[in-house]
C-alpha cells in the first residue's frame, strides 16, 4: 500500500493538501498517518503523473489554497489498485521492538512504565474510535449491511481498527498482569 493510493481515495472528493491532513486523523487514522510533509510532495508528484489537477481558490483563513481533484485517470488507477486483490506487508510496530529490546535497561519497572504508557495510548485511541463508531451508528443505524456502499466500506475498516486495537489493549493488560506478578516474585537468576 502507498501513500499515492490513500490520497487517490480520500481524493474522490475534492481538497487541499491542509484538508487531506484532517482527513487522515478523522477517517484512516487506524490504518495509515502521514504529516504535510509528506502528503504535498506526493500531490505534486501524483499532478506530475496526470493523476490529480489542481486549481487555486480563495481561502478563508489567509492566502488562496491549492485545491486537489481526482482525473480520470487517477479513478482508473484507484479503481486498478483497489481490484488488484489484498496488498499484505509486514506490519511494524516500533513499540514492539523496543520491548523486545526492553531488558537492556536493566530494570522491570521501566519495562511496566513503558507498558502503561503504551496502554494509555492505545486505549485513547481506542476510545475515540468508539466515539466515532457511537456517531455513526447514532446518524445511520446499527445496521452496517445496509448502509452505502462507500459507507458500508468505511464501517468495516473502522470495525477493525477498534478490534485490533483492542487486542492490543488487552495485550497490555495482560503483559502488566505479568509484570506484576514478576515484580512480586522474581524468577531465580540463571546460572
Amino acid at each position: 500500500m502507498s501513500l499515492d493510493h490513500i490520497l487517490l481515495g480520500l481524493l474522490r472528493k475534492p481538497a487541499s493538501g491542509y484538508d487531506l491532513k484532517d482527513a487522515f486523523s478523522e477517517t484512516v487514522a487506524h490504518f495509515w498517518s502521514a504529516e504535510l510533509s509528506q502528503i504535498y510532495p506526493t500531490l505534486k508528484r501524483l499532478e506530475e503523473r496526470g493523476l490529480l489537477r489542481s486549481r487555486l481558490e480563495p481561502s478563508p483563513k489567509g492566502p488562496d489554497r491549492r485545491v486537489y481533484t481526482l482525473t480520470g485517470e487517477g479513478r482508473a488507477e484507484l479503481r486498478r489498485w483497489v481490484r488488484s486483490g489484498p496488498v499484505v506487508g509486514v506490519e511494524r510496530f516500533a513499540y514492539l521492538a523496543q520491548l523486545y529490546f526492553m531488558s537492556a535497561a536493566d530494570d522491570l519497572r521501566e519495562t511496566r512504565a513503558f507498558m502503561v504508557d503504551l496502554r494509555d495510548h492505545l486505549a485513547g485511541r481506542l476510545a475515540e474510535l468508539r466515539t466515532i463508531e457511537r456517531r455513526i451508528l447514532a446518524a445511520h443505524g446499527d445496521q452496517p449491511d445496509r448502509y452505502s456502499d462507500d459507507g458500508f466500506h468505511r464501517f468495516a475498516t473502522l470495525r477493525m481498527g477498534i478490534d485490533s486495537i483492542g487486542a492490543k489493549v488487552t495485550w497490555c493488560d495482560l503483559t502488566l498482569a505479568a509484570i506484576d506478578r514478576r515484580l512480586a516474585s522474581p524468577p531465580e537468576p540463571a546460572p
